[in-house]
């Protein structure tokens, strides 16, 4: 039985970031994770965060080695958002090939994190990721979605994030975690309290005071909605504190139930000698 994280969010929400801390405290935990790149593009930055990175960390596959980006975008003529659309399908089509085979190359324990791109309609509209969840429990994994959003918020684009989030966790059908990036960023941590675990009422009021009147009915309406799932809470993250880390970590093996079938390990004494 393996296990896997599958980290998604909005472009520039802090997923590599998340993913190479990730690495690193697992590392000094002397716990063995994998991380899989699923960046396209040749170079990739987000964040302060080198696209080469994945290569320091010990990332054993890479999405670019079946199909790139920049490739795409110069033989097609096709711009960003539609030469990534082409890959990921490219990547679907090629599910029982080239990921079958780099997931043969790990143990049936082992712990896979696969960073995924920022454009949101992967998660949400098209069934591209969908599909690769599906192939991941076909091969005996069990998956958990990582959803980053970055803690600089104001309310309207929370309430965007929270949408996007929803509407993942309906599209991909998984034991799911928010997680509210970047925390290290906010100056005063109580102006992103109320975000964790939002109150409807507060966000109402405070969409009200951010919008026009004539979205009053659209704002209630949003509002309903996401209560009415009762799904859409925030861990905060924040990668100085290992602490930080190792809750989060803790939550999302919680949900996939990593380590539950470890063997108890006993150590045997030596009776003490009688005096």
């Amino acid at each position: 039985m393996g296990y896997a994280q599958l980290v998604i969010g909005p472009a520039g929400s802090g997923k590599s970031t998340y993913c190479s801390s990730l690495y690193r405290h697992c590392e000094t935990m002397q716990r063995s994770i994998h991380i899989i790149n699923c960046l396209v593009r040749q170079g990739l930055k987000t964040s302060k965060l080198p696209g080469d990175w994945f290569w320091q960390v010990g990332s054993v596959a890479y999405i670019r080695e079946l199909i790139n980006l920049d490739d795409v975008m110069e033989e097609l003529g096709l711009g960003p958002n539609g030469g990534l659309m082409y890959c990921m399908e490219h990547l679907e089509d090629n599910l029982d090939d080239w990921l079958t085979e780099e997931l043969d190359n790990y143990l049936d324990d082992d712990y896979l994190v696969f960073d995924c791109p920022g454009q949101i309609e992967l998660f949400s509209h098209v069934p591209v990721l969908r599909n690769f969840v599906e192939h991941l429990k076909h091969k005996n994994f069990i998956v958990c979605g990582v959803y980053l959003l970055d803690s600089q918020v104001y309310v309207t684009k929370f309430i965007s994030g929270c949408m996007a989030s929803l509407s993942a966790m309906i599209q991909l059908e998984l034991p799911h975690v928010n997680i509210l990036s970047k925390m290290d960023l906010v100056t005063n941590k109580r102006d992103v309290e109320d975000f964790l675990n939002p109150e409807p009422q507060f966000l109402l009021s405070e969409l009200d005071q951010h919008m026009a009147p004539q979205f009053a009915k659209l704002n209630k309406s949003l509002i309903e909605l996401v209560d009415g799932f009762s799904m859409v809470s925030f861990l905060p993250l924040d990668l100085r504190k290992e602490s930080s880390i190792q809750y989060v970590l803790a939550q999302i093996d919680n949900c996939i139930q990593y380590g539950e079938d470890t063997d108890v390990k006993i150590k045997d004494f030596d009776p003490e000698d009688d005096d």
